[in-house]
């Protein structure tokens, strides 16, 4: 036997010694899955798809446009046909030829096709040219489909879209080059590695299935997010109120509050010190507070709207101008806190409670008119489940908020990451947002309730108006001055519907700002990024299209430009306030206790 041979006979043991090392953890980890998927949650019908009427209208409709108009449907139908008929001519061909090469593709650019098998294997090819081609055929017919009112037509699309985009071959191992190629290079290790990594997601999530999105120990609150530095100077049943230390010898006299969503956790304007909008804003020579909500338990399923404003928003006003000894605030509300935020305006200048000096919206919705992306969540079908489940278990969990919202990026924020992880075997990224992303929040039953029902699907704020602490209010009852900041792409606020509600509202001094990008990137957007740009336009008179179009252009964040409208809104400065000297800085530093539950 040659040197050569015994290398050979080496390296062939070894690799079956791997092999089967392989099969013996996957016979175990096939164990540990079947027993975490048995401990998942029953996700009840109502909550896993649209109503099937919408279906069957759907079904009626394409029949009748058969029917009325068949020459358009055969019309698709052939174009369809063809392409598909003619794709497979010319695979043949080339294989009758010997050639082992893909076909001429004339198919999109789609980056879940990254990997350049798709575009050199034959086989592969194929099956990407035949599946964009399918796809296309499939929203075509969606689309001729015109005896559905506009938000059936918009369900229609979007759910069709969803079944489409779970259809990649991507999504499948035999249909995905490049995890049957990291396979046989790795002799099955990464398919095993992804077991466990699906297995780790279902034990982390007792037995539902989550992907992980960031690497979960390299970070933590407090330690590498959240950290500008500061003190917890209140806490009450419903938020923890932060006073953050100045940077400046010297601060404006009106002090700035931030209200974030309760949806998600407020360090998402503190994810680290260069893309921190709370540290930024204390550079600018503010006194900068923030509320940190509760993670509500079920004990919290009779709190209200009106709590939230009133052991919220009024209490937090309270506090901040006792502390600062001022009788008026600055206050920013992102997202459905700028919603309540407004509402609670709307509430004091019913009252006459001038606390308020200015109000500053990030990507709120006050007029509900138009839902956006998101819409497609909010007919009957999904509510009716929604009240269903709230009403039986307390809240509305942080598992049913973040799957929505996740599959309204669905390509990005799950076939994406779970073929990175459970095909290829890859540890998550640590990436702070995406970390964020993953750390949500509940919502009480009451609340989320009257939400959904009063103003997602009402649209009472902007019309009928919203019964707050006895007291109807209308958007138009508005009066402060108000900066609003809606972002371009963002499926969760539709930015016409921002402009449209502060169109609405009865302040004199009102300014529109567009950011370009989404719902967060669009926020956290620091002027040292230099990486989005912003539109401007004062004339809030025109449509949100004419708007638009008439809007001058700005390179880079639009923080400074809402920094110079603050600081006019801020009065003269005084000598910086240090949250030590509160009476109540005994309750702990930043970020507190609230945010880590």
């Amino acid at each position: 036997m040659t040197t050569h041979d015994s290398t050979n006979d080496t390296e062939t043991g070894q690799n079956l010694e791997k092999l089967e090392a392989n099969l013996q953890r996957i016979e175990l980890l096939a164990q540990r899955l079947m027993s975490a998927m048995s401990n998942g949650r029953k996700v009840p019908k109502a909550l896993q798809g649209p109503n099937p009427d919408l279906y069957v209208k759907a079904a009626g409709a394409y029949a009748s446009e058969m029917m009325n108009n068949p020459a358009k449907l055969i019309e698709n139908q052939v174009a369809f046909w063809g392409k598909s008929v003619k794709h497979y001519v010319e695979a043949q061909h080339l294989l009758a030829q010997g050639k082992l090469e893909a076909p001429t593709d004339d198919t999109p650019r789609d980056r879940r096709f990254a990997n350049e098998m798709w575009d050199t294997n034959p086989y592969f090819n194929f099956v990407k040219q035949q599946y964009l081609m399918n796809a296309e055929a499939i929203q075509q017919s969606v689309s001729a489909i015109d005896a559905l009112d506009a938000d059936e037509k918009r369900r229609l699309e979007y759910f069709s879209q969803q079944i489409i985009d779970m259809m990649s071959p991507t999504n499948f191992l035999a249909t995905n080059p490049e995890a049957l190629s990291l396979a046989a290079e790795t002799d099955g290790e990464s398919l095993v590695a992804g077991l466990e990594n699906l297995v780790a997601d279902l034990e982390g999530n007792n037995g539902d299935l989550v992907v992980t999105l960031a690497d979960k120990t390299a970070f933590q609150v407090g330690e590498n997010l959240g950290t500008t530095p500061g003190k917890v100077v209140f806490r009450n049943h419903m938020f923890e109120l932060i006073q953050y230390a100045p940077t400046t010898e010297k601060v404006h006299e009106t002090p700035l509050i931030i209200f974030p969503p309760w949806i998600n956790k407020f360090y998402i304007l503190d994810l680290k010190p260069q893309n921190s909008l709370i540290k930024w804003a204390v550079d600018q020579g503010h006194t900068v507070f923030i509320v940190s909500w509760v993670n509500p338990d079920p004990s919290y399923r009779d709190t209200t709207m009106t709590d939230y404003v009133q052991d919220g928003f009024l209490t937090a006003f309270d506090r901040v101008k006792e502390i600062c000894g001022v009788d008026q605030v600055n206050a920013v509300g992102y997202c459905i806190a700028g919603t309540t935020l407004s509402l609670t305006l709307a509430l004091m200048a019913q009252r006459g409670d001038h606390s308020v000096k200015s109000a500053t919206l990030f990507t709120a919705l006050t007029d509900f008119s138009d839902r956006g992306e998101v819409g497609v969540f909010l007919d009957d079908d999904f509510v009716d489940g929604i009240e269903e489940e709230v009403l039986e278990n307390g809240i509305l969990s942080s598992f049913y908020m973040s799957r929505t919202f996740s599959f309204l990026r669905s390509n990005d924020l799950i076939y994406g990451p779970a073929i990175k992880s459970y095909m290829l075997g890859k540890a998550p990224p640590a990436f702070d947002l995406l970390y964020w992303n993953g750390d949500g929040t509940n919502l009480p039953a009451a609340m989320a309730v009257e939400y959904l029902r009063g103003l997602c699907q009402g649209d009472k704020f902007a019309t009928v108006g919203m019964n707050i602490a006895g007291t109807t209010v209308h958007l138009s009852d508005v009066n402060v001055p108000i900066c609003a900041i809606a972002c371009e792409t963002d499926h969760i606020a539709a930015w016409k519907s921002s402009y449209r509600g502060v169109q609405k509202m009865g302040s004199v001094d009102k300014t529109f700002i567009l950011s370009e990008s989404g719902h967060i990137a669009g926020i956290v957007n620091p002027p040292t990024k230099k990486k989005y740009g912003h539109y401007t336009n004062t004339d809030l008179r025109l449509t949100p299209e004419d708007w638009q179009a008439a809007a001058d252009k700005h390179a880079g964040s639009w923080w400074p430009r809402w920094g110079d409208w603050l600081a006019g809104q801020s009065d003269a400065m005084q000598p910086a306030r240090d949250p030590d000297a509160v009476a109540h800085a005994d309750l702990g530093d930043a970020p507190g206790t609230y945010v880590l539950s």
